[in-house]
């Protein structure tokens, strides 16, 4: 699936008229330095919680926006698309992803990859489940980002996903409030033009196929900013104590796509309509499709299944 959605995303930025991808690339690079530099800020402190706090004190306690300070996020915007679709951006391609694991996790991961490499794999979006964060910062369709004074939404297009961003100064729901969800609970303030969010009550789940799993422990920090007329970037620190030696950071960005005469939208996504697209796992851990049909004559006997 996720191979899929890389090509259509190719796709759509060929269709609106994005006929070269390098100019994204230059515009979108980082530094060997600059990353080490934010690996080392990670690195100073013990939690997410902690590195968001010297993050805020940095920043004088933040300013809240105005309407006449916001900064413009409009239009339609998708993952850069020289970066791929790893969690990591710099993942070296045919590689294993650059988290430092402890043991359990990279075993837990090597399976995954050992299996998909025998055809036996099973992506938990197969049945139309949200992809969850911090993996949505991967995924490359369309998205939408709405800068409010109180709140910022970062939406996108793969099963109608908003994640709110609250600016207000509230704080995170009371520990005992708290539960896991796909796109945990998120809070933050303005550094200038820059976004900083803290994301908590995070429900664990994989990055992405052959990738590592993350757990209900997980918090992220972020820093958001227009680095271009035509790019966001997000710098990214996860913290994950069950599965991680240390914050794993990554840095992604997302390039707006041209469109003067607005034609190109965001459209609901229900990827139930189809009934074809009906996923399950198998015994052996791998998926296939459930009564997927073809014919007339398929369809007059239920219960069959197809490997996918």
């Amino acid at each position: 699936m996720v191979r899929r959605l890389v090509v259509l995303g190719f796709a759509i930025a060929a269709a609106i008229g994005v006929t070269s991808i390098e100019p994204m690339r230059v515009s979108a690079q980082q530094s060997a330095a600059e990353k080490q530099k934010m690996i080392q800020l990670g690195l100073q402190y013990k939690t997410a919680w902690d590195l968001y706090g010297a993050l805020k004190k940095q920043a004088n306690g933040a300013k809240p926006l105005t309407w006449q300070n916001m900064p413009d996020w409009s239009g339609l915007w998708t993952k850069t698309p020289s970066e791929g679709a790893n969690f990591d951006p710099d993942q070296p391609r045919g590689g294993l992803p650059t988290a430092k694991l402890k043991p359990e996790a990279r075993a837990r991961m090597m399976k995954r990859v050992e299996d998909a490499a025998k055809g036996i794999e099973y992506d938990p979006i197969s049945d139309c489940s949200p992809p969850g964060f911090p993996r949505w910062l991967a995924i490359p369709f369309l998205r939408e980002f709405i800068v409010r004074p109180e709140q910022t939404w970062l939406t996108s297009e793969t099963v109608n996903n908003v994640r709110r961003i609250y600016t207000d100064g509230r704080d995170h729901i009371p520990q005992d409030d708290r539960y896991p969800l796909p796109y945990g609970d998120s809070i933050g303030f303005w550094d200038g033009q820059k976004l900083v969010i803290h994301t908590n009550q995070i429900k664990g789940a994989i990055y992405t196929r052959s990738h590592p799993d993350y757990s209900d422990e997980t918090e992220t920090v972020e820093i958001w900013q227009k680095i271009s007329p035509t790019v966001i970037e997000a710098k990214v620190w996860v913290y994950d104590p069950p599965n991680l030696l240390e914050p794993w950071y990554v840095r992604h960005t997302y390039t707006q796509l041209p469109n003067a005469d607005k034609q190109v939208r965001i459209r609901y996504w229900d990827c139930n309509e189809n009934k074809n697209n009906a996923v399950v796992q198998t015994k052996e851990g791998g998926s296939t499709f459930s009564d997927f049909t073809f014919t007339d004559k398929d369809d007059k006997q239920p219960n069959q299944q197809r490997s996918k």
